[in-house]
């Protein structure tokens, strides 16, 4: 039973849930991608190389003729290889898009909190002689004349 229970609170954890959805996601991402390269890419490229279907081109490594079916002939399907090829690097591309406009928004974020984090920072002090205000990093009150000790935001 603890067993049970340990897997169940694993289970439940927002990472678990947030990876089940990542993984299924993914793999509708990557069905989308395996048709836009078998089904829009590579017919036109197919097209214009003597219309050839690149998930039929192999290199066979015994003769056809001797098979019954010439189709379970062994055989390298490096036309397979090729589509796969470019499923992977569209895959890689789309990702490191989503990742650079992921960078750039927090990057983003983070400036903003930075200007928050200035615009909040105090820019006066008060003169402990005649209670005026005065730039923080002033050395003599504008009003009074008096010496102001040296602030650690002007050090």
């Amino acid at each position: 039973m603890k067993i049970l229970q340990e897997f169940k609170e694993f289970a439940v954890k927002g990472n678990v849930i947030d990876l089940a959805v990542g993984v299924i996601i993914g793999g509708a991402f990557g069905k989308i991608v395996t048709s836009l390269v078998n089904d829009i890419i590579m017919p036109p490229i197919g097209y214009l190389l003597g219309e050839i279907d690149f998930k039929d081109l192999k290199l066979p490594l015994a003769d056809p003729n001797t098979y019954e079916n010439p189709s379970e002939a062994p055989a390298i399907a490096y036309g397979a290889f090729i589509n796969t090829v470019l499923d992977f690097l569209i895959v890689a591309l789309c990702i490191f898009f989503m990742v650079k406009g992921i960078n750039r928004l927090r990057r983003m974020t983070e400036k903003e909190k930075k200007k928050e984090e200035v615009a909040a920072a105090p820019t006066e002090k008060e003169c402990p002689h005649c209670l005026s205000q005065v730039p923080i990093k002033a050395t003599r009150c504008k009003y009074c004349t008096s010496e102001l000790k040296a602030t650690s935001s002007n050090a």
